[in-house]
């Protein structure tokens, strides 16, 4: 019988391309089949050092890899094995959007944008985003769960994160298209709505080579119209206006200039615009914006960034925010911050999140906020998110942490439809109400408010299917394996060899230049500290780096002895002689000694036990000692009691 081919036919039968349902159950099988272990004697359960311990689950990639099934297309993967990524170009708007601004000869227009309820872009927009802290949150975006995976668990921008930070609608209709818009169908629909001719139309979409238009372009021809001008020209501006204002926003795409044609759909009747849900719609297409970035050729990051970052200063303010303290609660969230590029650089801010404690987030951070805007109850849906021809999954249950519950194991991640399937995403969207988690899903309420409890065996299941770590111990601020095995043994006592130890660590921290966060230079000047002092035991507790373990933490600069560079005193190096004793001034109730004659006998306190006795008392043939030092004592006394 002739061989069968991958296809299940006979080499001599004619190959076919498989059918539809075929592939169909391919993907159901490798969907529902767990992915083995390729190689388990790279990973074995015994014999591990101390820094196969402290990566336990993040060694190169996930242990069990039926969850990110992607993880080898990773930008995180490729850091792992040393190849990195300059921080990304971010795609942010938020500039743009002075050069149209609403003012009193455009009230009708403003009138129109703020029933809309997208009035609140047109304030809350940051004006400039950090491109180290948003590029190290990109690295730690998995397309397969739509979640950050963080050292201690996942976290994700939920709905009640879109509709507090921004204030606008995240219920309503969803955002859909039939399909694709073609260019001549974008050249009809703006001579329509917009009221340009053929001429400047096909023009302008020949000029961006796709169904788009600039931002520029719409500045320059329908910035000018006021109240003053005729109705039509009227409601073409504030067609105009509104997408100019999603393009710079919501759906910033990387073209970094232009906007589709296919968002003036939306506004084809402007008293409809206020009934969809544009919140839901941004974070789809947020959702999808992150998961391309996190492949290692890309080079971009689009959506709305200033969710993204507000987000970030929300949850971790005090590693990156700056806040305004003019803020009130009945504004957006993202007013609350002052945005700032961070002086750190990429490599500082991934350590300082593969360092980060769960102790170190606000899991709730909108306690405060509730008075103003409630919790949403569409924030608990669980299902897929629509904008256009995207379709995202959204899985609160991943992240109960931020709801204030416990965090239990998940269910797995569901794949999402086809965008084609529109119908049937609208129909499952209209009936959220039946596709939120119940009371039994969500589990218990943390016991403390923001505490992120959860369950005991949830971080031994994380450690297997996630890459908590991103960046390995030897490629960290100039660290090496080979580096810090030629530092000399600590088990030397002599003053010098401590010295050569901290010197060749010192300079093991300047190599790596002026770019590494405060916590490394920090914690190689305390660990050079504990050489220079003899302490065998601050030594051995930095001769293993480790990612900020539960029992760790940085030594602030009030409790070292040597902080300030202008006191910095290096310790006596060791020696055999005993310790000198420290004779206190007598109290100021004594009287001065007579001037001249011997200062009368001073009464030495004994030692305590730990320090080594006195040595024996001098000959009585040897000169008598000098008294310069009671002396001056005794005048010093004398003069602290006239004050």
């Amino acid at each position: 019988m002739p061989p069968r081919t991958r296809g299940g036919y006979t080499s001599d039968a004619p190959r076919r391309r498989p059918t539809g349902s075929e592939r169909r159950r391919r993907v159901h099988l490798r969907e529902v089949d767990p992915v083995p272990d390729p190689d388990p004697v790279e990973h074995p359960q015994h014999d591990r050092d101390e820094t196969e311990e402290v990566f336990e689950g993040a060694r190169g990639g996930p242990i069990d890899r039926s969850i990110l099934r992607s993880f080898h297309k990773h930008v995180a993967a490729k850091i792992w094995l040393g190849e990195d990524r300059a921080p990304l170009k971010l795609v942010n708007h938020g500039a743009k959007l002075q050069f149209w601004e609403l003012d009193m000869e455009r009230s009708r227009i403003y009138e129109t944008v703020h029933r809309s309820g997208l009035a609140p872009l047109t304030s809350c927009s940051h004006r400039v985003a950090s491109r180290p802290m948003l590029s190290a949150f990109c690295e730690r975006w998995q397309p397969e769960t739509t979640t950050f995976h963080m050292p201690f668990g996942e976290m994700t921008i939920t709905l009640d994160d879109v509709a507090s930070i921004l204030h606008i609608p995240v219920t309503g209709s969803m955002i859909s298209f039939p399909q694709p818009l073609r260019v001549d169908d974008a050249n009809a629909l703006l001579v329509e709505l917009l009221g340009t001719t053929d001429v400047e139309a096909s023009r302008e979409t020949e000029q961006c080579r796709s169904p788009s238009v600039r931002l520029l372009w719409l500045r320059d021809h329908f910035s000018t119209i006021t109240d003053a001008s005729s109705d039509d020209d009227i409601m073409f501006a504030i067609r105009a206006f509104l997408l100019h204002l999603v393009g710079c926003t919501l759906f910033a795409d990387k073209s970094a200039t232009s906007v589709a044609v296919v968002y003036l759909e939306l506004f084809r009747n402007l008293s409809m615009v206020g009934s969809y849900a544009w919140g839901a719609a941004c974070l789809a297409y947020l959702y999808r914006q992150l998961t391309t970035a996190t492949r290692f050729e890309v080079r971009q990051l689009g959506g709305y960034l200033t969710l993204l970052q507000a987000w970030i200063y929300e949850h971790f303010p005090e590693m990156f925010s700056s806040p305004d303290m003019s803020y009130t609660e009945s504004r957006p969230r993202a007013l609350r911050w002052r945005p700032h590029v961070i002086p750190d650089s990429l490599q500082s801010v991934r350590e300082r999140l593969d360092r980060l404690q769960i102790s170190e987030v606000y899991w709730e951070p909108y306690v405060d906020h509730r008075a103003e805007h409630p919790l949403p109850d569409i924030a608990w849906y669980s299902g897929c998110l629509k904008c256009g021809q995207v379709v995202e999954p959204y899985h609160p249950e991943r992240v109960l942490r931020q709801f204030g519950y416990i965090q239990t194991i998940p269910p797995r991640p569901f794949t999402p439809p086809r965008p084609d399937r529109s119908i049937l995403l609208e129909q499952y969207w209209e009936r959220w109400t039946d596709h939120v988690l119940t009371d039994q899903s969500r589990g218990r309420r943390c016991h403390y408010s923001g505490s992120g409890e959860s369950v005991p065996e949830y971080m031994a299941w994380y450690d297997r299917i996630s890459h908590r770590i991103v960046q390995p111990l030897q490629l960290r601020s100039g660290f090496t394996t080979d580096a810090r095995s030629s530092l000399p043994s600590h088990a030397a006592s002599t003053s010098d060899t401590r010295a050569a130890r901290a010197l060749t660590l010192l300079r093991l921290v300047i190599s790596g230049g002026r770019e590494q966060s405060v916590d490394v230079f920090w914690g190689a000047l305390n660990e050079a500290h504990g050489i220079l002092a003899g302490s065998d035991e601050t030594s051995a507790s930095h001769s293993t780096p480790s990612p900020a373990p539960a029992s760790h933490s940085t030594p602030s600069p009030a409790t070292l002895p040597f902080f300030s560079p202008a006191t910095f005193v290096y310790p006596p190096a060791a020696s055999d002689d005993p310790p000198p004793l420290i004779v206190p001034p007598p109290p100021a109730s004594v009287a001065p000694p007579a001037a001249s004659g011997p200062p009368p006998p001073l009464i030495v306190p004994p030692p305590p036990a730990s320090v080594a006795p006195p040595a024996p008392a001098p000959d009585s043939s040897a000169p008598a000692p000098d008294s310069t030092a009671s002396t001056t004592v005794y005048v010093h006394a004398k003069r602290k009691k006239k004050t």
